[in-house]
């Protein structure tokens, strides 16, 4: 059985192996620097364990006992992230049409090495070896996400890189950035400095906060782009803007800030709907991160605006909708944007309100299925975790995470409609690296499969069986994941 996650769309294996050796090597088709980084980046991920030097070379065929990435569009149909793998006792050929599927290829080829592949020390007198077979996988959701609150507290770039290494290694190709909040600002808008230098300096709980530099946040955009991920960047607006109303004092309706916040309610904070300064402010912020950020998307938040009215709400989001396209983003925004008018690109991210969203979806807009009850990291896994929240009323334990299926929860909406799945982790009680890694895994793995893996090949029992072997790759991987008693660890 394997034991890949996510589980691949096509996949014949047999009783015969391929040993990687000492003399091994890696040879790339294409003399392209992004299909030689691809090989590199292999490279630099086995060479730890096992020692060997595994140099990459361009060629047009391996020789006996080498790894080959074939690049070219010889099959367009595996389409960009799309690609395929066949081993035999004298080689590993990876075959894609598109960088990104070369890359995701390579992916799964370190799933197929014993876990001990994974170990950043030499591991020595254990072979190293790959079931022959052959695998066609293509990934069925486009948009397969993970989003990262910054706002209630602040994590670093090298924190933030080693996530985004994890998100690859599980095909994960989207981090959304909750750059904004109550609680905290987290980038630097240098036509509006005060945003990061004062709403950036506290976090929940009076923790300290933190921002990133726009040249630290170019560093990570860079770094994920370079492993196929995009980064979403989101101020979320016109509420949980306290750390905004807290810097500049006219922003607010009264033209007096607050005091900067480290609670957990919502709800409570907006932007002056009716001032022109306030669509200033959003035009800045948002030119500003749009061109910081390559990727297609700007998202707008839209949730929880318990302080603005109906009618102050959708004024306010129709008109940051310009703001967004006038800068060249699409607009992304959570459910509640679908009670407003909206552009024909428009992207709505399902949470909670299932009307709302197919509304949204009447109009036209695609769905991120990101359902609290189950995408939500944040979500305690039994009433005996000591961090986490339950607000939704139930815990999500790691069957309850994989257990679900987008189309049945997005009720009204059609499956050409969902764009793809993302969870999310919100961090009120969420401070170390080890906190987000006992949260996101090995849930995230579940995610990771339904954003992936075709509906009719999932099945809990499978899951469950791949996730026993998987845990010694993220043990391997220095995760500090939760061992979840409904998995049989080893």
């Amino acid at each position: 059985m394997t034991t890949i996650i996510p589980l691949p769309a096509q996949i014949q294996l047999d009783e015969r192996q391929f040993c990687l050796n000492p003399g091994a090597k890696i040879i790339v088709s294409n003399d392209s620097a992004e299909v030689f980084w691809v090989g590199s980046s292999l490279a630099a991920k086995l060479r730890p364990a096992t020692g060997f030097a595994l140099p990459v070379q361009i060629g047009t065929q391996p020789a006996a006992g080498d790894i080959f990435l074939a690049f070219g569009a010889d099959d367009p149909s595996l389409g960009e992230e799309g690609y395929e793998l066949f081993s035999t006792p004298e080689a590993v050929t990876l075959r894609a049409a598109g960088a990104a599927g070369l890359f995701y290829a390579t992916q799964t080829l370190r799933q197929m090495f014993p876990a001990e592949i994974e170990n950043p020390l030499e591991q020595p007198n254990l072979a190293w070896t790959v079931q022959c077979g052959h695998i066609r996988d293509i990934p069925r959701y486009a948009w397969r996400g993970m989003m990262l609150d910054l706002g209630r507290h602040f994590f670093s770039v090298e924190t933030a890189k080693r996530l985004v290494d994890l998100l690859a290694y599980h095909k994960v190709n989207v981090l959304h950035l909750h750059l904004s909040d109550d609680q905290g600002w987290r980038i630097m808008i240098e036509s509006w400095p005060w945003l990061a230098l004062h709403g950036g300096s506290t976090a929940t709980n009076g923790d300290p906060g933190g921002f990133y530099t726009q040249d630290d946040y170019r560093e990570l955009v860079a770094y994920a782009a370079q492993r196929y991920i995009t980064i979403v960047p989101e101020i979320d607006l016109p509420g949980h803007t306290n750390a905004a109303l807290a810097s500049y004092e006219e922003l607010n309706e009264n033209g007096v800030s607050p005091n900067l916040y480290t609670g957990i309610k919502v709800g409570f904070s907006s932007l002056s709907v009716h001032k022109e300064i306030t669509y200033q402010f959003v035009d800045d912020v948002v030119r500003e991160i749009a061109a910081l950020t390559p990727g297609a998307y700007f998202h707008i938040g839209g949730d929880e605006t318990l302080s603005t009215s109906e009618e102050d709400y959708v004024y306010f989001i129709e008109r940051v909708q310009k703001i967004v396209a006038r800068h060249g983003k699409c607009m992304i925004g959570w459910e509640e944007i679908g009670k407003t008018k909206l552009n024909s690109d428009a992207i709505v991210q399902h949470w909670w309100n299932k009307e709302v969203t197919a509304r949204a979806a009447a109009q036209g807009a695609k769905i991120i299925a990101s359902p609290a009850a189950k995408a939500y990291m944040d979500i305690k896994y039994h009433e005996h975790t000591t961090i986490g929240q339950n607000w939704t009323g139930a815990y999500t334990e790691v069957r309850e995470a994989y257990d679900w299926e987008p189309v049945e929860i997005l009720e009204g909406v059609a499956e050409e409609s969902i764009l793809g799945v993302e969870s999310a982790l919100w961090t009120e009680t969420i401070f170390t690296r080890g906190n987000l890694d006992f949260m996101v895994f090995p849930r995230l793995c579940g995610y990771a499969e339904i954003g992936w893996s075709p509906r009719e090949g999932r099945d809990w029992e499978s899951y469950r069986q791949r996730l026993d072997e998987h845990g010694k790759r993220l043990a391997n991987l220095g995760v500090q994941f939760y061992r979840s008693e409904q998995v049989d660890w080893q």
